[in-house]
């Protein structure tokens, strides 16, 4: 299937030329239409922040909502109906700070959706301030000393919480993105897409020279059902693996836990619901 089918016609994209995010917007379109969804099937689910705008930029269903809340609106949407295709797209700091708490418990939850995440490592919305991930001694405008607060690590968080499938990658490598969101997408339960994207304005230090000087592809033998291992390789900071880091495909899903459509598939809104039944599954689940 032709990516373009995704394409919205005579759209101002509004990032910086070179801006990382373009890459993943391709390489987004591409893994969709290879799994041969189309626009009607898909749901794109975002906050506030650059990355947080791709969905303005691409032919599909579209949730745009408050900052740092994504993940929580992108829950209630797989839940009342399932078949749709939800991912959730940020910037590490709509994700990681504003949306932190959201983060951990949609892990927890484990909720069928794919939530793709734009590392660029700073604020680019706001003109550059640190962000979550920002490295010890980053200068900006605001951290003119330099960041004093150790960065947030993503994937050691997310493997401790047990998510289901944990991966990272870097914009630079079309091809291989495209290939790793694909399995993000198949995969059931939540899947964690952390991207190294390059803020060409705001971050003249991690550059995509730097990223493709610092970080690794897995060999094909890695085991990404070794959880202790893949802690291991989350918390690495000499080199930065990408691939998938961890998969784990024995857990099942928010929805399956909440019974929501184990034997009726179609949208709640089609369907004869028994609210004291699903309150009271939503007690079981406190």
């Amino acid at each position: 299937m032709d990516p373009s089918i995704f394409d919205l016609q005579n759209i101002d994209i509004q990032w910086c030329p070179g801006c990382g995010d373009f890459k993943i917007l391709d390489a987004l379109k591409g893994a969709l239409a290879e799994l041969g969804l189309t626009p009607e099937k898909v749901v794109i689910v975002s906050g506030i922040g650059q990355a947080a705008k791709m969905p303005h930029f691409m032919k599909s269903h579209f949730f745009n909502g408050l900052h740092g809340r994504a993940l929580s609106n992108a829950t209630a949407i797989k839940a009342s109906n399932p078949l749709l295709q939800v991912i959730v797209i940020g910037g590490d700091g709509d994700m990681y700070g504003e949306g932190g708490n959201h983060f951990i418990n949609t892990i927890r939850r484990n909720t069928d959706i794919t939530n793709i995440v734009c590392n660029n490592m700073v604020y680019g919305l706001t003109k550059g301030q640190a962000s979550p991930t920002s490295p010890l001694g980053f200068r900006t405008s605001v951290q003119v000393d330099g960041v004093i607060n150790e960065p947030f690590n993503p994937l050691s968080i997310a493997i401790a919480q047990k998510a289901s499938f944990v991966a990272r990658a870097f914009a630079g490598d079309l091809e291989k993105t495209r290939e790793i969101i694909k399995k993000a997408i198949l995969h059931k339960g939540y899947s964690l897409v952390d991207i190294f994207q390059p803020c060409v304005s705001f971050n003249k230090v991690n550059t995509y020279k730097w990223f493709m000087d610092n970080t690794y592809y897995l060999d094909d033998d890695h085991d990404s059902g070794n959880r202790e291992k893949a802690i291991l390789l989350a918390l690495k900071e000499d080199k930065y693996p990408l691939g998938i880091i961890y998969e784990d495909n024995t857990r099942d899903s928010f929805e399956e836990n909440l019974g929501i459509y184990r034997e009726d598939e179609r949208p709640l809104y089609q369907r004869d619901f028994d609210m004291d039944k699903f309150k009271e599954l939503l007690d079981m689940q406190k």
